[in-house]
C-alpha cells in the first residue's frame, strides 16, 4: 500500500489516547498503592484482588463490564445521560478502557518500589517532625523514580497496545476511535496484510523505544551513582585521616534542656512470641538496655518513639504525656521531640549531608537553617563534606551524619539502637569514643540499646537488662555487672560459669554440678538457686592454702589473638609429679567441663611454665550468689 494513501488517524488516536490513559493511571496508580502501603484494616487481600482484576481478565470481560457501568441503562451511564454526557462509542470511552487496563500495571510496579524502601527511613523521617505529606513528596517519591518510571512505561504501553475493552466500549469508528490495533485487525481482516505491517511496525517502534529509553535512563543513573561512589571510596583513607579528631575536640552546639530532663515507660504489646512488658525510668545519665537479639530491646524504642503503638501503658517525657491507652492520648511521632539513631543509620540517600543534616530543621528560616547545619558538620569534623552523599562517606562518617542528623531539632530524648554494630572492630572504637564525647554534652534523655556487654559497660552510667520482652535487672552499671542478682541478667552480662546452689550453712553453699562445697563472703539470699562466677575472676595457682580451690585439670582451650579461654574440670590434675605439663599432648577434649576461665596471653604463657599440680581458686567476694525469680526485677527497675 503507497505511504501516501495510508490514513494516520488511527496514529494520533493512539497517542492521544495512550498518553492520557497513562497519565490517569499513573496518578491513579501512585494514589492507591500509597494508601495500600499503609492499609492494615480488613479485606486487604479482596481490595488487592479488585485493583488488579483488569491484569489478568480477559479484556472482553472487561470490556463488557465497562459497558455495563457506562451505558446508558448503566448506573453511571444513566446519570451521565441525564446531563448530556455520552461516553460510549467516543475516544473518551477509549481513554477509560484504556486507563482501566494499564492501571493493574501501573499500580503494581507503584506498590513494589514503595515496599522496597527502607521502612527505617520513613520512621526517621516522621521522628525529625516530617508529616506525612512531607515523607511521601520528599522520601517515599523521590526512591520510588526508577520504579515509577518502569510502571509509567509499561502502563503506556499496555495501553497502546489495547484492543478487546476500547472495542466493546469504544468501537471501531474511523477517524474518532480507531486505534493502531483495530487497524491491524480490520486490516488484516480484509487482508491489507502490507498495511498491517506498517501499524504492527509502528506499534512495536513506539512502544520499545519508550522501554529502551527508560532502560538507558536507568543505567545511566546507576553509572553516575557508581562512578561517584569509586571516587568517593578511592579518597575515603585521606577523608578519615585527615583531621581524624580527638573525641575530646566534639563539642556539639546543643541548647541547653530542662534541668532536670525524665523519661517514664511503662507498656505493654502483645508480640507473636512473648508479651512485652516493661517498666522504668531514665534520666539525664545515659540509660542501656541491654539484652539478646530478639528481647524486645528495639521494640521498646520504637514504641516510645512513636513508629509502633503498644497495646496498653503510659510513656512520659519531661512531664508532657506522650502515649497513654487509658486517656486515649497517642502523639504523633512528628510531635514527640525524639530523635532515633538506627543501626543501619538510615540515612536519606538521595539527600546530600547537608540536606540529611537539614531534614529536621525546616520549622527554622533558611539562613538559621544553614548555620545549623553549618555549626553542626564542623561539631563533628564533617567540614567540607555537605555536598556530598552517603554512598560517598565511611561508616564513622555516616554514623556521625546520623547523631547529628537526630540531635540537631534539639530532641528531649535521643534513642540509639546499636548504632556501632554495623562497624569494623577499629573504627568501633574510634566512633565509640566520639559518641561518648558527644552525649556528655547532650543534656536530654538518653537510651542505648546494644546486645554488647563490653559497649554499654564503657557508654552507658545506667542500665537495664531484658529478656523475652521483661526487665530482669536494672541500676547503676557496676552493680548490675557485680550483682546481677538472677541467672537470667548474669548470662546475659556475660558470665559463662552458672550452675544450681543451695545453702550448706549460714556461710557455704553446695554446688551438686561442679562437686564442691563453697564459702561465700555475703549474706545468702533465702531464694538461692545458682551460683556464678566470672570468668575473668577465675585464678589458677599452685597452693591449696586458701578457701574455694581445688585441684583442676585443663580440658580444652579456645584462643583469640590477646586472650585465651581455658575449659576447666574440677578435683582433677594434670600429672602428679612436678613436671611441667606439655598442653599439646596432655589436653583432653574428651572430658566434661565445669568452668571456663578466661586470660591474657603472656599470663597464660606464665602459668604454663609452672609444674603440676595447678589449682583454681574461687574468691568468695567474686561469687554470684542468684536466683530464679528475673520476675522480681521487673517491678522496681527505677533507675
Amino acid at each position: 500500500m503507497p505511504a501516501h494513501a495510508l490514513d494516520l488517524s488511527p496514529l494520533w488516536i493512539s497517542l492521544k489516547v495512550a498518553s492520557l490513559a497513562t497519565v490517569a493511571a499513573f496518578f491513579a496508580g501512585i494514589a492507591a498503592a500509597y494508601w495500600m502501603l499503609g492499609y492494615r484494616g480488613r479485606g486487604k487481600s479482596l481490595i488487592e484482588a479488585v485493583l488488579v482484576a483488569p491484569l489478568v481478565l480477559p479484556p472482553t470481560v472487561v470490556g463488557f463490564l465497562l459497558l455495563l457501568l457506562l451505558g446508558r441503562n448503566g448506573p453511571l451511564g444513566a446519570s451521565l445521560t441525564s446531563l448530556g454526557l455520552n461516553l460510549v462509542f467516543t475516544w473518551y470511552g477509549a481513554v477509560i478502557a484504556a486507563t482501566v487496563v494499564a492501571f493493574p500495571l501501573m499500580y503494581r510496579t507503584a506498590l513494589g518500589a514503595f515496599e522496597q524502601i527502607d521502612p527505617a527511613l520513613i520512621q526517621v523521617a516522621r521522628t525529625l517532625g516530617a508529616r506525612e505529606g512531607r515523607i511521601f513528596w520528599r522520601i517515599l517519591l523521590p526512591l520510588s523514580v526508577p520504579g515509577l518510571l518502569a510502571g509509567l512505561t509499561l502502563a503506556f504501553a499496555r495501553a497502546l497496545g489495547e484492543f478487546g475493552a476500547t472495542l466493546m466500549v469504544a468501537g471501531n469508528i474511523p477517524g474518532r476511535t480507531q486505534t493502531m490495533p483495530m487497524a491491524i485487525y480490520f486490516a488484516v481482516e480484509a487482508g491489507a496484510m502490507q498495511e498491517a505491517w506498517v501499524w504492527v511496525a509502528i506499534i512495536l517502534t513506539v512502544s520499545l523505544s519508550g522501554i529502551i529509553a527508560a532502560n538507558l535512563w536507568q543505567v545511566q543513573r546507576r553509572d553516575r551513582h557508581r562512578i561517584g561512589t569509586s571516587v568517593a571510596q578511592n579518597s575515603k583513607f585521606k577523608i578519615q585521616n585527615a583531621g581524624s579528631p580527638l573525641a575530646s575536640t566534639l563539642v556539639p552546639p546543643f541548647v541547653p534542656a530542662s534541668p532536670a530532663p525524665s523519661l517514664y515507660v511503662n507498656l505493654h504489646k502483645s508480640l507473636a512470641t512473648f508479651p512485652l512488658q516493661v517498666t522504668f525510668s531514665a534520666g539525664a545519665e545515659a540509660l542501656g538496655i541491654l539484652g539478646a537479639s530478639g528481647s524486645g530491646k528495639s521494640m521498646t524504642l520504637r514504641c516510645i518513639a512513636g513508629v509502633e503503638t503498644p497495646t496498653s501503658g503510659q510513656i512520659v517525657l519531661n512531664g508532657r504525656v506522650l502515649f497513654d491507652s487509658e486517656k486515649g492520648i497517642n502523639l504523633p511521632s512528628y510531635q514527640r521531640r525524639v530523635g532515633l539513631l538506627f543501626q543501619t543509620y538510615a540515612l536519606f540517600p538521595h539527600l546530600t549531608i547537608a540536606e540529611n543534616i537539614a531534614f529536621g530543621l525546616q520549622h527554622l528560616p533558611r539562613r538559621s537553617r544553614l548555620e545549623q547545619v553549618s555549626r553542626w558538620l564542623s561539631a563533628m569534623q564533617l567540614q567540607g563534606l555537605g555536598d556530598r552523599y552517603p554512598s560517598q562517606l565511611s561508616g564513622g562518617q555516616q554514623q556521625r551524619v546520623a547523631l547529628a542528623r537526630a540531635l540537631a531539632p534539639e530532641p528531649e530524648l535521643l534513642l540509639l539502637d546499636e548504632p556501632l554494630s554495623a562497624l569494623d572492630t577499629y573504627l568501633r572504637s574510634q566512633v565509640e569514643q566520639q559518641l561518648i564525647a558527644t552525649l556528655a554534652h547532650y543534656r536530654g534523655v538518653t537510651l542505648f540499646v546494644t546486645h554488647n556487654l563490653e559497649e554499654v559497660f564503657r557508654v552507658c552510667p545506667q542500665i537495664m537488662v531484658m529478656s523475652a520482652g521483661r526487665a530482669v535487672a536494672a541500676g547503676t552499671r557496676h552493680q548490675v555487672f557485680e550483682q546481677p542478682g538472677n541467672a537470667i541478667a548474669a548470662q546475659i552480662t556475660g558470665c559463662k560459669n552458672i550452675a544450681r546452689a543451695t545453702q550448706a550453712s549460714a556461710t557455704t553453699i553446695d554446688v551438686p554440678d561442679w562437686g564442691c562445697t563453697l564459702e561465700v563472703s555475703s549474706p545468702i539470699p533465702k531464694n538461692l538457686t545458682h551460683v556464678g562466677f566470672r570468668a575473668h575472676h577465675i585464678e589458677l595457682v599452685n597452693y591449696l592454702d586458701q578457701p574455694n580451690t581445688f585441684p583442676v585439670r585443663v580440658v580444652d582451650a579456645s584462643e583469640i589473638p590477646h586472650r585465651i579461654t581455658l575449659f576447666l574440670r574440677l578435683h582433677s590434675s594434670l600429672k602428679s609429679d612436678n613436671s611441667t605439663p606439655h598442653f599439646t599432648d596432655d589436653i583432653s577434649t574428651d572430658e566434661i567441663y565445669h568452668l571456663q576461665a578466661e586470660l591474657f596471653q603472656d599470663r597464660w604463657k606464665f602459668l604454663r611454665q609452672n609444674p603440676m599440680p595447678w589449682y583454681v581458686y574461687l574468691a568468695p567476694e567474686k561469687l554470684l550468689l542468684l536466683n530464679d525469680d528475673a520476675e522480681q526485677s521487673s517491678y522496681q527497675p527505677v533507675l
